[in-house]
């Protein structure tokens, strides 16, 4: 075999070794969310093998379910060196803030904090990273730091981020509904004709229901 080509097939068979193996989580996760498939989401939480899969689907579940149980035993970030993962907890953390009573609010949304940042330091162009950051300052008071300009920016780093990419659990509509999302709570003139040219690419159901009524 040539020089060239052994280093042509060399290189393919890293690239497929270092390749992400699919799983059910990695396959199914962003078919069941984006169908608003609550059964499908929570019978994937019982086929996650890996700490990443469970967190995917615990972030996906709670919003289609808004129930507590699934909140009640989140894995410690000691140890963690995977930006992704760190997003993803922080954003379990956002939501047990959001529920919990206002004497606990405070020690939950600076623990979603901390572990947000950590992951930042980690990757920042993370799309996981990202989009967690992007809804934090999305949903925040602006007294917090809130700030749905700064959100929107954020969403069309996912959006580019995105291009020519399979993540796992994310469609690639998501980034631009919550880019339309962030124009809209701004009254920018552009949010209705990007509404109107995101439902004309026919988006699945939960995309949909988030372009008629927004959460």
């Amino acid at each position: 075999m040539r020089p060239s080509a052994f280093f042509f097939v060399s290189c393919v068979a890293l690239s497929l070794a270092q390749a992400p193996r699919a799983t059910p989580v990695t396959d199914s996760l962003t078919h069941y969310y984006a169908q608003h498939d609550v059964a499908g989401v929570r019978r994937l939480l019982g086929r996650a093998t890996t700490r990443e899969e469970r967190l995917l689907v615990l972030y996906r579940l709670f919003p289609l379910t808004l129930d507590d149980a699934w909140l009640a035993d989140l894995p410690s970030e000691r140890g963690m060196t995977s930006a992704r993962e760190m997003a993803l907890l922080a954003a379990l953390w956002a939501y047990r803030a959001k529920n919990a009573p206002a004497w606990r609010l405070p020690f939950f949304g600076r623990r979603s904090e901390g572990i947000l940042r950590r992951a930042q330091r980690i990757d920042p162009a993370e799309p996981y990273v990202l989009l967690v950051d992007g809804q934090s300052r999305y949903y925040k008071p602006a007294v917090f730091g809130g700030d749905a300009a700064a959100a929107y920016r954020q969403f069309v780093r996912l959006r580019d981020r995105l291009r020519g990419r399979t993540v796992p659990g994310l469609h690639p509509l998501e980034a631009e509904v919550w880019m339309w999302m962030s124009l809209r709570r701004l009254g920018h003139a552009d949010a209705e004709p990007l509404r109107q040219r995101l439902l004309a690419r026919r988006p699945p159901p939960l995309f949909r229901q988030f372009l008629l009524s927004p959460p």
